[in-house]
């Protein structure tokens, strides 16, 4: 039984009805056309859809398309219709020959130049594909041959144009340009080569490293599905997933599409079950993006008005893809996607403006923090620090302010980052922003209120002696609970003063940066006073007390007595070096003598 359905309209929702959303089946009503005579095993259209043919069995049959009237018949393996010609077609009548039809009336039949003729494919050439794994394309008006590709396809796709062709293999596809001009030049010409065809009429293209099931040209686009039952596009060789459809239960696909509406910019799929669905690809967008590969912008850009504004953001991702960034950024309408694009291209400031646009419920939000701190990293690497720093303080990026005050000699934000860093619990920075302003008091607090009691007490040890003894106590407290004898081993210098030589004088140059810390409070040192305040770093501040007070002179120091064990190694390695020099004085006394000897046997 053989059933057609007209699914024009059903999808857009023509009449006033709603369109039916993209994946929903379609309310078809099959009509039945009658009977078959014979079991089909392939059912084709031809060009204009108004005969279908059916082959099986080793027979074919062609009907009218709206009545089923069997218009010809006869036996054949294979059937393939012409891609202009309404009542052109060719069978492979057996593995050797070969027969043409025009306007249903047999004009030729020859060998194919094979071993083996095991396919026949239609389209704007007649392609047979041999056993030794190639197709042979004929022309069909000469039936001339054209050329001999070495693939081995399950299928092949013309584009309506006849300039393009896609030969789908087991794993892969592979789409070649045809130059008909060429072709028919060298069939007026006669130089046709019987065994290469004609030089220059298939170019590879591309390939497609995927398995089609089935396709369809639009324009120069491919819409097909792959054996996991994705419906996917190509454009150039870029392939676009429109959809991950429906598979079976052993995940390959379960679709075919049937054909595409350009007036309803939708590409119609058939499953198993015969349940017929739609999907919306529009038209402009695939006119477009093949604008695009070719390089043709004032086409894209004609053609870009036609495109719905709910389409630019899909046509700025191909766009970014192809490597057109700042096209893209000119198209794109979603804001994430715009400001990703600025960051890109390093237009900071179209950026920084996309962020000022941010709602006020969204600014504190994690992906706009996140923004901030990318917008920060961009001023920063184009030396834009007054931007880098707004957008560090924007998205409380407390160690990119602290990296950039310290650059840059800023005093005062650096005093603001440790008040934040404090606050917000950031302790490390926190500590590095006190301990660069001269805080020692906080740095010291930070320890403490970290319970780094260890690292506080040294560190009040060298910048603020006057708190040893406080913190050291906090310590033995602290380590008590785990070891006594431990916390007892801990010295204060109340408690043990001889431990603590110099703590006196430590005491004044404790007071006297303080007191310099407090004279130059909110100035700091200038950096054009590097190359003379550098050397301040090296001075031995107490030595300089100890000398201005009379009692620091440096006195010499007596070198220090060897050890018992070091005077004996020294004593040791005496006694084998007057062994060595014995035994060489012996030896070469030895050697003397015999030589005497050998010469007075001589004589």
């Amino acid at each position: 039984e053989i059933q057609t359905v007209n699914i024009r309209g059903l999808a857009s929702g023509s009449g006033g009805e709603e369109p039916i959303p993209d994946g929903e089946r379609l309310p078809v009503v099959p009509r039945d056309l009658g009977a078959c005579e014979l079991y089909p095993q392939t059912l084709k259209h031809n060009c204009n859809g108004r005969f279908i043919s059916v082959c099986g069995d080793g027979e074919f049959i062609i009907y009218t398309s709206q009545a089923l009237r069997n218009k010809a018949f006869g036996q054949a393996l294979d059937f393939a219709w012409s891609g202009s010609g309404t009542g052109d077609y060719a069978i492979r009548e057996s593995t050797s020959s070969i027969k043409f039809y025009k306007n249903f009336k047999e004009t030729r039949s020859f060998q194919p130049a094979t071993a083996s003729a095991e396919g026949l494919f239609g389209g704007h050439m007649v392609g047979v594909k041999g056993g030794d794994e190639a197709v042979l394309f004929y022309d069909w008006d000469s039936g001339e041959f054209i050329r001999k590709i070495d693939v081995n396809p399950k299928d092949i796709f013309w584009s309506d144009a006849g300039n393009m062709v896609l030969m789908a293999c087991a794993d892969s596809a592979y789409v070649l340009s045809y130059n008909a001009q060429v072709a028919a030049q060298a069939i007026a010409m006669g130089n046709i080569d019987p065994e290469n065809g004609v030089d220059g009429t298939f170019d590879l293209l591309y390939e497609i490293s995927d398995t089609i099931t089935s396709g369809k040209w639009v324009g120069d686009c491919f819409l097909y599905v792959n054996n996991v039952g994705r419906l996917n596009y190509s454009v150039g060789g870029q392939i676009q997933t429109l959809v991950h459809l429906d598979t079976s239960a052993g995940g390959t696909t379960v679709h075919s599409i049937l054909g595409y509406l350009a007036k309803e910019d939708r590409v119609y799929l058939v499953d198993k079950s015969l349940n017929v669905v739609a999907y919306k690809v529009m038209l402009a967008v695939l006119q477009y993006q093949t604008a695009v590969m070719r390089g043709d912008f004032d086409s894209a850009n004609e053609l870009l008005p036609a495109i719905p504004e709910s389409e630019y953001t899909k046509v700025a991702r191909f766009l970014e893809s192809q490597g057109f960034k700042e096209e893209a950024l000119a198209v794109t309408t979603d804001t994430d996607h715009k400001f990703d694009l600025a960051i890109e291209l390093g237009q900071i400031d179209v950026a920084h403006a996309l962020l000022l646009e941010i709602p006020e419920e969204e600014k504190e939000a994690t992906d706009t923090m996140a923004k901030w701190k990318k917008l920060s990293d961009s001023a920063l690497k184009a030396t834009n620090l007054e931007l880098c720093e707004a957008a560090s303080i924007a998205s409380n990026d407390l160690s990119g302010l602290l990296l950039l005050y310290s650059a840059t000699g800023n005093l005062e934000g650096m005093e603001k980052v440790a008040k934040i860093a404090t606050e917000s619990k950031k302790t490390n920075v926190a500590f590095v922003a006190n301990l660069l302003t001269g805080n020692v008091e906080a740095c010291a607090e930070l320890l403490i209120a970290t319970k780094r009691l260890p690292e506080a007490a040294f560190f009040v040890r060298t910048y603020l002696p006057s708190r040893i003894d406080e913190i050291v106590a906090l310590w033995k407290d602290d380590l008590v609970a785990i070891s006594e004898s431990a916390a007892k081993a801990l010295a204060t210098p109340s408690e043990n003063p001889d431990l603590f030589p110099d703590l006196d004088i430590a005491l004044q140059v404790e007071d006297m940066f303080l007191k310099q810390r407090e004279a130059s409070k909110g100035q700091g040192i200038a950096a054009s006073e590097y190359l003379t305040a550098k050397e301040d770093l090296n001075l031995n501040l107490i030595q300089l007390i100890k000398e201005k007070q009379g009692g620091g002179a440096p006195t010499e120091t007596k070198e220090a007595e060897p050890s018992e064990e070091e005077a004996a190694a020294e004593a040791e390695a005496a006694r084998l070096a007057a062994e060595e020099e014995a035994r060489k004085k012996a030896e070469e006394e030895a050697a003397a003598k015999k030589q005497a000897e050998d010469a007075a046997a001589a004589e």
